[in-house]
């Protein structure tokens, strides 16, 4: 594989893919990377020895960075490009044009794409695209099921790659809860997401109602968008209102992940694999999880967390209560949880078939030439 040549194209690049680009990287390949300066993992990279530069995208159809691209195509010579997110995509397909590089895309999210939409015909619909690596089993079934007029896209070209993990990225402390007003003995649930309408954060404050008003139970909403008035108005309705915390974003989001019994992710639709849910199984902090895409694959129901029906208030409240009013049986969930991501979600398992992926694109284009 040392003759291997790959340009990948993202923009922050979070751990699972920079610690992937740092195995590809050992493993012999002859790789690139082209990154936003801003990224927090820049110089994890650069400690790696990882060969790399910066680029910066403004929009979908940035022409100066689509020559950026064009000069580094013609520099590296790359067998496959990699592109990662919807900006480096449209831009690195549209700067490929006419070079023989094969082309691979990064696909983290269910849905969302459509025939009739342009700019996926210029993303995702593109024919010039070899291989999709869809982040998800669900990602993959729902681009498998995407049709119209008599469209399909053809399954040889989707694949389902996990992104792998190290339990060594989540070493972050507990936080230390008493300086929110709670103490040792409560039972924590925590909410970590960017809202948007289909996160479900406000059913999630809903079903807080399952849980026993005089209970020790205190709820951590952390990210953006917490304090929208649609969960405002729900806190507001809520026995538990006094000890819901709306802490919105957080740089300590992790320690304070580390320091609850559970975390909740109520997805009404388009999950992919979640980040949030990844860290709290990392952290042991046992997982409550909608079937949405890919949460199910994450977690084992009644194994290593809880999955419910999406937008089933009364199933999510109930998982809840159980939960704690058992807390034995949720930090046996939580330890389940941290196996789990160890044994299953490996970053090397993440870079062995994505070697094995690039190989195959590769041997069936020397096949089909001779």
């Amino acid at each position: 594989m040392s003759e291997l040549r790959v340009l990948a194209i993202t923009d922050a690049a979070d751990r699972p893919e920079t610690g992937t680009f740092i195995g590809l990287h050992r493993a012999g390949v002859d790789l690139k990377v082209l990154l936003w300066e801003e990224s927090a993992q820049i110089d994890w990279l650069r400690d790696a020895g990882v060969p790399h530069s910066i680029l910066r995208l403004r929009s979908k159809f940035d022409r100066a960075g689509r020559e950026v691209i064009r000069g580094h195509l013609a520099e590296h010579r790359p067998h496959i490009t990699h592109l990662f997110r919807k900006m480096p995509i449209v831009n690195g397909l549209a700067a490929a044009k006419g070079n023989s590089t094969r082309l691979v895309l990064y696909r983290g999210i269910v849905g969302n794409i459509s025939y009739l939409n342009p700019m996926d015909w210029m993303s995702f619909l593109n024919p010039r695209v070899d291989r999709i690596i869809c982040v998800a089993e669900a990602v993959r079934k729902g681009l498998l099921d995407l049709g119209g007029f008599g469209l399909h896209l053809p399954e040889e070209r989707l694949v389902t790659i996990h992104k792998g993990h190290d339990l060594a990225w989540y070493q972050d402390e507990p936080a230390d809860l008493t300086t929110l007003g709670i103490s040792g003995d409560a039972f924590v649930i925590c909410c970590v997401t960017n809202v948007r309408p289909r996160k479900g954060v406000p059913l999630f404050v809903e079903s807080l109602s399952a849980i026993p008003e005089d209970s020790r139970v205190h709820v951590l909403l952390i990210g953006n968008g917490m304090d929208s008035v649609p969960i405002a108005d729900q806190i507001a309705k809520s026995p538990h209102r006094e000890r819901i915390h709306v802490l919105g974003y957080r740089t300590d989001a992790p320690s304070l992940m580390a320091a609850s019994d559970v975390s909740v992710l109520p997805s009404l639709k388009r999950e992919g694999l979640p980040r949030s849910v990844i860290e709290a199984m990392a952290y042991e902090t046992t997982p409550v999880v909608s079937d949405s895409g890919g949460n199910p694959e994450l977690v084992e129901n009644d194994q290593s967390g809880l999955v419910v029906p999406a937008g089933d208030v009364s199933a999510l409240g109930q998982a809840l209560s159980s939960l704690y009013h058992d807390r034995d049986r949720c930090r046996q969930l939580g330890k389940q949880a941290r196996v789990r991501i160890a044994t299953d979600f490996r970053v090397e398992t993440t870079v062995e078939k994505t070697l094995a992926l690039y190989d195959e694109i590769l041997r069936l284009e020397n096949s089909s030439r001779s």
